[in-house]
């Protein structure tokens, strides 16, 4: 094969976020389409794509190049000031292009050491400069140049810039670069896209570059690997600067010239150079010094047994003291040490007892954290532990006996080789969960523990979701904010056929499906599928290196103080080879720990819930009638209707039910072959379970022959095919990841071999192959199932037995789970627990129990928050409580702002004084004066009554008090839920006289039609259900699951995707303790404004809204009511967990 003649050396993808517009894999393959040997990726300012890059090009047999286009302020004496464009309007107008500022200068790594200079100059960008805008300092780039190569950038480069000042500004500079980095380490760059000024730009450099006798190199300045996704790269620039393609005119680029050319074509662009061609092979050689699949060096720090022995001995030695205060007597003993024997066997093959012990002295010092936090509180003495494992570290005894996890393997049966194996290629995955507060004290000591420079956290990258890209890039075209809000909410993801199909298939869309602009707008929704927008924090990842981690990969300041991101996400990250630790946060467990506390301040003693009964009939007898909102895991509509149809009685059928209600085991039919088997054997225990084969009776009994957990298929290709674990691990992370037809065909081969070999058919071979290839879709381990169906069931046993403290609890530690407050709220009160308002002389920052209500914290209140509500309870518990309303404002923070303060009277907050809402909202108008003076900073001494000297403001003027419906309608403005009167209760004489509520479905046979109507909790349409739409609906009586098939769906997609509140005619269907409605209509609920002139009703179904809460409140009761009602509350409806 011929030497080409060119190559590629500055390229930008997607990770140079809203400039790159191709994936780094689109890169590679048309690379290799073209012909080259080797690409360098060059993104702005970090190395975000670069493993991506790499590993996907090494895989193809392409040389990766590994860079980073850096942005430099020229801070060296001899440089007219603003040169480098930092002085420009660029730097303070946040409206300004933040690729404007700086010079840019190419950074190639040539051995490791370039590479690890490269890391810490990215990171002194990131961390010296304000966030968002990473520039490094001419001198520190001077400091760290050894093992780079430079090229000196684009038509923003320094020299390309200092040749506007002037040709010796330029030879100045030049030589400056020339110096630092050596003979051998500058090369003035060349490009010609054929923009303005090129040109003259290529000529001036390559004279100044001879003149010094600087070598120079040519570059494309590659933004997109084909020519037409220019029209995406003018969108993002669009987006970047926050306007429309036409406002963004002056800074998009002025052709489609900086696509990836083939080596030909540059050759040929640079015909005048071919010095400048001839250097590009000549860098690539030299780069191939370095590649970042094979040479980063990472170490996981070891346990240093210096003084304790070495690692392996130290682990044993603990293992075995907790073995035996364990087990010691237990029927489970001997099993237990032959375990820990086999574990420590593979623990010492695989070289990871120091592994092991350093995550035991995390955990240590997690007890220290635990410990500082809880402090004297009653759960420091509940049994809890400072975090849980999840996942299939559960499945380790060497975890339980040294406290990472908190499930006795033993006991519970756990499978190892999900976990440890012979055969492993990587280091096991350990998850954490702690609660909030204990995991963001923890992180912050492992900082200190390890140092800034040696840990840091994974990062993320959210990539563009069909929402988001309908708004911002219909933005750009400049088409209407209204259209575009509705299409991103009815467009649906799972629809076939992409964007454009789906404005054909809607009506309210299909007349724009001709329009170029609409066209447009899909098919670049198309190309921007899952490029990244940004970077973000990942919810608990963690590196920890032996060696600086900030010479491995760059890092970056998080959003929160305190915290470093790495520039990887976790799959790059498990290519480099990192060992990452999982803290996770988990709400369940904060709930947990606040609810103790609780119970303990209100009854005097805290439970422990390590040592609750965990065989309480009466509590099963409650979790199988699907009265689990709220509790964790078994919560959601589909877990509701499963709790009802397995009826579990103990801890192992709780982790089945936790498994089970997963993407694998529904998409693996074996969801209702194992329901049906759990009623057989309730209805004849001498049921015997059929199984595919006796060979996987072993692998499948308790999971009554079906494949439930993740570690069931590793289990039954062992026991059918005789896999070993290794082999079984292979077929499970092929099976996870994108997979390929040919590396199946080697798994399926060696799977039907050896079945024959144990003497099992083809037939049977490949349907249980079938079935286990189809568990590729997402599932538990069984020892996530476990520890996570224990804590379900804790959770379920407070809000049996402590329902208050567990609903308040629940409150406090939002966001969390399936239901919103307002829906959480209502199903406390049908449990008798009622929802009192806020009270400025009752509630406290955060929700509190009072009998056996909850009182909300005056934090809930819109435009509070928990610092104001603070310093109010402080001041009341301080001087005592408020006695007016003037006395409230004398006494309080004047950055407690007027909309505040009447949010908190619309919700009765002031209602102990005596008056009604409306008069309170009279007075405060008197005390704080017109609205735009309430924005002051002043006093509140400076506001119009206290100057006037009024004491009652409000005496001799009455206002009647707000109605049932004004009530409801400002309970959701100001607090996003409701306290008392359902929202449905008073539009029930509007709807259809059919109309039945969900407590009468038992006087209906199964299949008849009934009319419900209800407001909408939820709706799902998961990509497992064949196109089918579940919509949970909740009525005063409770809640009500609507199954909507496609064909239904699409006749009504508008009103089920955005209406908040639904009549549904349908069909009844009756399965043992389940009910759903099948529909067959779907409406909104219509009200009738007002009669027309010819005596005609007239039908609003979608009003114009009323502009203020106070000008619609003002207003009489009258025949118009309901339509206010309804109106009002689809302005503010209650929250929705909607499609996603």
């Amino acid at each position: 094969m011929p030497i080409p003649p060119y190559i590629e050396l500055h390229c930008h993808s997607g990770f140079s976020f809203l400039d790159g517009a191709s994936h780094p894999e689109e890169l590679v393959f048309q690379a290799l389409e073209l012909g080259y040997p080797a690409m360098a990726l060059t993104d702005h300012n970090g190395l975000y794509g670069s493993m991506e890059f790499a590993q996907a090009a090494r895989a193809e047999g392409l040389q990766p190049i590994t860079g980073a286009e850096v942005t430099v302020a020229l801070d060296i004496a001899g440089i007219p000031e603003g040169l480098d464009g930092l002085s420009s309007g660029s730097l303070d107008d946040p409206d300004g292009d933040p690729l404007a500022r700086g010079c840019h200068m190419t950074l190639l790594a040539e051995t490791p050491t370039g590479y690890a200079n490269l890391c810490r100059l990215l990171s002194e960008a990131h961390h010296q400069s304000e966030r968002g805008r990473p520039t490094l300092l001419l001198s520190s780039l001077f400091a760290r140049t050894e093992g780079l190569v430079s090229l000196t950038g684009c038509r923003r480069g320094p020299l390309s810039r200092a040749l506007e000042d002037s040709v010796a500004t330029a030879e100045f500079l030049a030589r400056r670069l020339h110096a630092a980095f050596g003979p051998r380490g500058l090369f003035v760059e060349l490009h010609d896209n054929e923009q303005k000024g090129d040109g003259y730009r290529k000529r001036s450099l390559g004279r100044l570059a001879d003149r010094l006798g600087i070598p120079v190199v040519a570059t494309g300045n590659v933004h997109y690997h084909r020519p037409e996704r220019h029209r995406l790269q003018d969108v993002m620039v669009a987006i970047r600067n926050r306007t429309t393609l036409n406002g963004s005119h002056e800074q998009r680029r002025a052709n489609a010239r900086f696509y990836l050319a083939g080596p030909e074509e540059m050759a040929h662009r640079f015909r005048s150079r071919p010095d400048a061609v001839a250097h590009t092979l000549e860098i690539s050689e030299r780069c191939a010094a370095f590649d970042l699949t094979k040479d980063l060096g990472y170490t996981f720090p070891d346990f240093d047994g210096s003084d304790r022995g070495g690692a392996i001995e130290t682990l044993t030695a603990v293992c075995l003291a907790e073995l035996d205060e364990r087990y010691r007597g237990s029927k489970l003993e001997n099993e237990a040490r032959d375990r820990l024997h086999q574990e420590l066997e593979l623990v010492n093959c695989h070289g990871l007892s120091g592994f092991f012990l350093v995550y035991r002295d995390i955990m240590e010092l997690a007890r220290d954290v635990a410990a500082e936090i809880r402090g004297g509180s009653p759960r420091a003495h509940a049994g809890l532990p400072p975090g849980r494992g999840r996942g299939s570290s559960v499945s380790s005894i060497i975890c339980y006996l040294i406290g990472l996890s908190h499930v006795d393997p033993v006991k519970t049966n756990l499978f190892l080789g999900r976990f440890l194996n012979e055969a492993m290629r990587s280091v096991p995955d350990i998850d954490l969960d702690f609660p909030r507060d204990i995991r963001e004290e923890l992180i912050l000591r492992v900082y200190k523990r390890y140092g800034s420079e040696h840990a840091g956290l994974v990062c993320t990258f959210p990539t563009y979701r069909q929402k988001s890209t309908l708004r911002e890039i219909g933005k750009a075209l400049d088409l209407p904010m209204g259209d575009l809000e509705k299409l991103s909410k009815l467009a649906d993801r799972h629809s076939g056929g992409g964007l454009l199909a789906e404005l054909e298939r809607l009506p309210e869309f299909r007349e724009k499906a001709g329009s170029p602009l609409w066209r447009a707008l899909c098919e670049l929704a198309d190309d921007i599928k899952g490029l990244p927008r940004h970077i973000s924090q990942h919810p608990g990842g963690m590196i920890i290196s032996s060696r600086p981690l900030v010479e491995i990969v760059p890092l970056e300041p998080a959003a929160w103080e305190g915290r470093v991101l790495c520039q990887w996400d976790k799959d790059s990250c498990d290519d480099a080879g990192f060992i990452k630790i999982d803290f996770l946060a988990l709400g369940m467990l904060s709930l947990v720990e606040e609810a103790v506390d609780l119970i303990s301040e209100r009854h005097g003693r805290a439970p422990d819930l390590s040592r609750i009964n965990f065989a309480d009939e009466a509590l099963y007898e409650h979790i199988c009638t699907g009265d689990t909102i709220g509790t964790f895991q078994v919560e959601s509509r589909a877990q509701i209707q499963m709790l009802r149809r397995v009826q579990p009685r103990n801890l192992e059928d709780l982790a089945v039910q936790v498994a089970i209600v997963r993407p694998g085991p529904i998409v693996g039919g074996a969801v209702n072959p194992y329901v049906r088997r759990r009623e057989l054997l309730r209805e004849d225990p001498n049921f015997r379970v059929p199984y595919d084969h006796p060979l996987l009776e072993e692998a499948l009994g308790e999971t009554l022959g079906v494949i439930i957990f993740q570690d069931q298929v590793l289990q039954v290709c062992q026991a059918l095919a005789g896999f070993s674990d290794g082999q079984a691990e292979s077929l499970r992370r092929a099976m996870s990841r994108k997979r390929s037809k040919e590396a199946m065909d080697v798994h399926w081969e060696a799977f039907r071999d050896g079945a024959r070999e144990r003497g099992v058919d083809e037939t049977t071979a490949q349907k249980v192959f079938q079935q286990v290839t189809a568990f590729s879709e997402f599932g538990f381990p069984k020892s996530h199932a476990v520890a996570f169906g224990l804590l379900a069931y804790q959770s379920v046993w407070l809000r049996y037995y402590h329902g208050t403290e567990f609903y308040v609890a629940l409150f406090n530690n939002q966001p969390m789970g399936f239901y919103s407050l307002d829906a959480l709220g209502r199903d406390a009160r049908r449990r008798g627990i009622g929802t009192r308002l806020p009270n400025i002389n009752q509630s406290r920052v955060k929700c509190t129990p009072e009998e056996s209500d909850i009182r909300i914290g005056l934090g809930f209140i819109r435009g509070w928050g928990a610092e104001i509500a603070e310093r109010v309870v402080e001041e009341r518990e301080r001087h005592g409580h408020f006695v007016s309303l003037s006395d409230f404002l004398r006494r309080t923070p004047a950055s407690l702002k007027r909309p505040a303060v009447e949010n908190l009277i619309w919700v009765g907050g002031f209602e102990n004084f005596g008056m009604t809402r409306r008069e309170l909202l009279w007075q405060a108008g008197l005390w704080l004066g017109p609205e735009e003076d309430s924005e002051r900073s002043g006093g509140r001494d400076d506001h119009p009554q206290t100057e006037l000297g009024l004491e009652d403001p409000y005496a001799r003027i009455r206002f009647p008090d707000l109605d049932d419906s004004e009530r409801i309608v400002a309970e959701y403005r100001m607090l996003r839920f409701s306290t008392d009167l359902h929202p449905l209760s008073l539009l029930r004489d509007e709807l259809p006289p059919e109309t039945v509520t969900g407590d009468r479905f038992s006087d209906f046979p199964n299949h008849s039609t009934v009319t419900v109507a209800g407001i909408v909790v939820a709706r799902q349409r998961p990509h497992t259900a064949k196109g089918y739409v579940f919509v949970l609906m909740e009525d005063e009586s409770g809640p009500i699951n609507v199954i909507v098939k496609s064909k239904v769906y699409e006749k009504c997609r508008t009103t089920v995707r955005m209406e908040p509140f639904l009549v549904v005619r349908g069909r009844l269907q009756k399965d043992g303790l389940t009910t759903n409605v099948i529909a067959h209509t779907v409406k909104a609920i219509r009200v009738r404004e007002a009669e027309q002139p010819g005596g005609e009703p007239a039908e609003v179904l979608h009003p114009a809204l009323p502009g203020t809460l106070e000008s619609w409140a003002g207003q009489e009761r009258s025949p118009h009511a309901p339509f206010r009602y309804l109106t009002a509350l689809r302005q503010s409806p209650p929250g929705i967990k909607n499609f996603g």
